[in-house]
This record gives structure tokens, sequence and C-alpha cells, in this order.
């Protein structure tokens, strides 16, 4: 038996157990919580090494960013654990129930997937996040981090099984696998008779990879080219306050915006408003003819290549279009379907808005950068869903869960 053999073991009977837990996983959680508080300097030592190598081997620093720890985000990761244990739980929900003709009582509930495995790329917090989030909804988790996090992945799994040692739950209940090489993803993807489902966080290479070997069930997650369409009846400074946000507050997380759409009507005006807000982060545009006749060389001439790319980078695409289809028809083109917005003031605009473009979030008036498990109240995210089938969005507890029949009769038979 291979250690993750060994370890799918382990995860599939702390699953069981951990399936009829009530408040016990609650308690589990806040114990995590303070753990982590007591523990900020440890993994702190940790980040740092990660950090220094990372620096090291050239990472950008949008990278740098997703990969550094500091005491606020220890916190903030603390804080995300403590927000988890405080939802209701939903196993044993009841989504639905009936009585048949026959007397037959059927009901429908929340039950826990099982075994989920993790892939991630260089987010250290996703630990914290993904386990709390497994364990509340009743789920053993296996984690797989990327070789640029793996002294903080490391240290804060450990911190996290060892609170778990004080609690009614199996350590193994959470798992970390230390191989960072390409042969234990590729063994994890291959994991049928033990893991349930594979959630890959990254980026595009990371989440086509998983898609395209996993023998699992996997749920697509993550890849972010995401839009904003300035229309032409938008409040520009409004609209600029927008783009400046859901550009530059984070740029290297998935639900930043990637390329942003301007009407013709109103693109002398805004256009230069737009640049001078992007301007105080140095934000280098690369935009269609008509935006560089606009703005001036300072834009680099956009290739058809940079409608489609999530930079994750300060680097915004530009183009001016002619109308709201033209600029609907674009995003249906190039989107991930993560998170698109429009800004407007018109109300039929908006709503055709809402109505046409296919994207897991559709904003109005509204920052991208909402896209989130946090912000929309669903504690801390698992990741967010740019697929159709059983969970698009942010993935909170609910879609950690699948559902069971419980027929109860008093004899009945077919």
């Amino acid at each position: 038996m291979t250690v993750l053999e060994e370890m799918g073991k382990k995860a599939k009977e702390a699953a069981r157990t951990l399936s009829i837990m009530g408040e016990e996983k609650n308690e589990a959680l806040r114990l995590i919580a303070d753990a982590l508080i007591k523990n900020t300097d440890a993994i702190l030592a940790a980040n740092k090494l990660d950090v220094d190598n990372g620096r090291a081997s050239g990472l950008s620093e949008s990278l740098l960013d997703r990969l550094s720890l500091n005491k606020t985000r220890i916190e903030g990761m603390a804080q995300g654990v403590l927000d988890v244990a405080a939802l209701p739980d939903p196993i044993g929900t009841v989504i639905s129930g009936s009585k048949r003709p026959n007397g037959l009582n059927i009901t429908k509930v929340r039950v826990p997937i099982g075994v989920i495995g993790i892939i991630f790329e260089a987010r250290p917090n996703v630990t914290s996040d993904a386990a709390s989030l497994c364990l509340k909804s009743g789920n053993a988790v296996i984690l797989r981090g990327g070789k640029e996090a793996i002294n903080s992945n490391k240290c804060i799994a450990d911190v996290m099984r060892d609170a778990l040692n004080k609690s009614k739950l199996d350590r193994n209940c959470i798992q970390l696998i230390e191989d960072t090489t390409r042969r234990s993803s590729v063994e994890l993807m291959s994991l049928t008779e033990y893991l349930d489902l594979l959630i890959p966080r990254g980026g595009a290479g990371l989440i086509k990879a998983v898609v395209e070997n996993a023998k699992v069930p996997v749920i697509e997650t993550g890849v972010g080219n995401c839009h904003i369409y300035v229309d032409e009846s938008a409040d520009i400074d409004m609209a600029a306050n927008i783009i400046y946000n859901a550009k530059t507050s984070r740029p290297s997380v998935c639900n930043a915006i990637e390329t942003i759409l301007v009407h013709k009507n109103i693109a002398e005006k805004a256009l230069p408003v737009i640049k001078a807000r992007l301007d105080e982060k140095n934000v280098e545009l690369r935009g269609c003819e008509l935006t560089r006749k606009i703005l001036g060389d300072s834009v680099i001439l956009a290739k058809e290549s940079d409608w489609s790319t999530e930079y994750l980078d300060y680097i915004l695409a530009v183009k001016v279009v002619d109308s709201i289809d033209e600029a609907i028809a674009h995003i249906a083109k190039y989107s991930s379907g993560h998170s698109e917005c429009i800004v407007t003031s018109d109300y039929r605009n908006a709503t055709r808005f809402k109505n046409e473009i296919d994207a897991a979030a559709v904003y109005v008036n509204a920052s991208t950068r909402f896209t989130d498990g946090g912000m929309f109240g669903l504690g801390a995210e698992i990741g967010i869903s740019t697929q159709k089938i059983h969970a698009r969005g942010p993935m909170g507890l609910n879609e950690l869960t699948s559902m069971k029949f419980i027929i109860e009769g008093d004899g009945q038979i077919r």
C-alpha cells in the first residue's frame, strides 16, 4: 500500500465517524482557531522560508503576495474558522419530504460527500479554509499544496491536527500530502477507492491538468477572466472607482478583472478618468486601436490573446465597443464564467446584462471582488465553481454535501 493509499484509508475511516458528529465539529473548529493564533510565530517562521525561497526562485510579486502570511492574515484565517463554526450545520437538513399514496414517507436530507481531496497552489490560507469547511460539512480532507508553500502548509496542518487531538474528532480528518512532486498529484487524481471528490484551486494550468487527468469526480474552480462593461449611461466616477477596486485591490486573485469594455459614446470622457485611477498603481493597459487613439501610445496595442488571458497582475485589457450587444458577445466569447459586471444607470441594459450573461456571478454597479464565500455570507469558501453541475459560484457548506432519501413505511411491499 502506498503512502497516499494509506492516507486514503485513514481518511475514509475518519469520515465514517465524522459523518455522525454534531456540536463536536464546532468544538474542534474552535480549538483549531485558537491553535492558529497561539502558533502564529511558528507559522510565520515557516512562511518566511517559503517567501524567501519563492523570491530567490523568481516568483512574481503577485504570487509572492498570495504566498505571504502576516499576523493579520493569520488572525483572518482563525476568524474564518470561527465563522464556519458559527454557521448552521447542513448535515441532516431536510431538503424536501412527501407522503406517497401507499403510505410511504420519503424525506431527502443532506449528508457528507465523504473524503474530499484539494489540490492547490501558493496560498497557505487555503489549508485552514478548506479543512474547516470540510470538517463542518462532515467530510474528511486530504490536502495537496504546491511546493512554493510546503513549509507553511506543513506547519498549519500540524497545528490543526494537534488541535484535533484535543477534540473528539479523529486527527486523520485532516491530512496533508508532503510530497509536492507531480507523482503525488497524479496518484491523488487516481485514488478512486478512497476519494469521493477532487477540487483543484489554482491557475488555469493546474485546473486543466486535473480536469483532463483525474479519474475521480472533479469540481472545476477558479479561473477568472472577468470583465467590466462601462455602459454609455454609466456614472464615470463610479465606473473608475469600481474598476480600480476590481483590478488593483488584489490583482492576484480570481475575482479580479482582466478586461474592461467601454461604450464608444462615453469612451473619450471615461477612459482618461479610468486611466488616471489605474495609474496610481501603475497598471499596464493593453488596448484596441481606438483606446490607443484616445489614451495615447502609453497603451500597448492588444493582441487577440490578451482578451482571453487571466493576468493575475497589474495588467488590464481595454476595448471600446459599439453597443451593449457587442459587449455581451465579447464576454460570451472570452469569459471563463466566473464574475461579470456592468456599470450603468439604464434599467433595461442592466436587466439585459443580468439575463444574458452566463456566469456564476453577475454584477450591476459593484466590484467583482465581492465574489467570495465570506462576502456572500457563506463563511470561508472551498473555491469558486465555474461549472454548472452540482455547485456554481462560491462553494460553502451546502455545496460540500450530497443527499440521500430516507424512506419510512409500515410493511409496504411492491
